[in-house]
């Protein structure tokens, strides 16, 4: 059982991932099945297997679970008909009567430190702040703010994370550009928010 557990793990990674037009930093991870394109992913970020993520900016620290889509493409709604034969590009039928320019598609941007849980879809064009978390299975059509949690279809708010006072701080204090030589002397706080704030603030002061 060990073996074939084993096995399947190769083969699940050796599919690779497809990574067009972007910026992965090299402290980040793209798993096997994923696609990326005209995205940035900033460090210590990962996506899991099997994501699509089209036009899109990534901050550092953030975790992206398996079977997420972000950005992509969005059929003319307001034109006589929403099919790919009226619109410019290669799309999945060949037939084209002409050859009308589509809106751009709009960047969706992912701030720092940010958890989505598996399966969320999240549309383009949204922003979602710093410290945010998606609950799996979320459908995402509006901007999330930094430090809360959001979950549903469509994705509504659960709670902050932390206080106001707490949320503030550390959007202030940006942690994720720290060096890695800072950022191992606060670390072991990385528990406890407030001793976190404290030790960091001290730290910078000095």
């Amino acid at each position: 059982m060990k073996l074939f557990y084993i096995l399947s793990k190769l083969i699940k990674k050796s599919r690779g991932s497809s990574i067009l037009n972007s910026s992965i930093h090299a402290t980040s991870k793209v798993e096997s099945g994923s696609t990326v394109v005209h995205s940035k992913m900033d460090k210590h970020s990962f996506c899991g297997y099997n994501c699509d993520i089209i036009y899109c900016e990534i901050g550092s620290f953030c975790s992206i679970s398996n079977n997420v889509k972000i950005g992509g493409g969005m059929h003319p709604m307001e034109w006589v008909s929403t099919s790919p034969v009226f619109y410019k590009g290669r799309d999945s039928v060949k037939a084209k009567f002409s050859e009308f320019e589509r809106e751009p598609n709009q960047i969706v941007r992912i701030g720092n430190d940010v958890w989505i849980g598996e399966g969320v879809l999240i549309k383009q064009g949204v922003t979602i702040g710093n410290g945010a978390v998606i609950g799996m299975g979320s459908i995402v059509t509006k901007d999330i703010e930094p430090y809360t949690i959001y979950a549903g279809s469509p994705a509504r708010k659960i709670r902050n994370r932390f206080e106001e006072e707490v949320i503030t701080e550390l959007n202030q204090l940006k942690w994720w550009d720290l060096a890695e030589s800072d950022l191992k002397k606060v670390s072991p706080y990385i528990q406890n928010p407030i001793e976190f704030i404290s030790r960091l603030k001290s730290l910078l002061n000095k």
